[in-house]
């Protein structure tokens, strides 16, 4: 089955709202992306991909992904 959010309507998408919240930690609303290098940019990806999450068990999405996909781990 697919899914599609209305346009304007957040509370249809509660996974990609959370996901902006954390990422407004780090960079706030205005932030000017055209400044923000790939480094930071990285550097923030792996902060919330081995941030514990409670929905995991207190695992991070690393854990959980590389758990799953161990063979990635050794590929990349």
């Amino acid at each position: 089955d697919f899914y599609f959010a209305h346009p304007h309507a957040s509370w249809e998408r509660g996974l990609n709202e959370n996901t902006n919240g954390l990422i407004r930690q780090y960079f706030p609303k205005g932030s000017d992306f055209t400044k923000i290098t790939l480094v930071e940019t990285r550097s923030v990806m792996d902060k919330l991909n081995n941030r514990p999450r409670k929905c995991l068990g207190m695992d991070t999405p690393n854990q959980v992904f590389f758990n799953i996909n161990p063979t990635v781990a050794l590929a990349t």
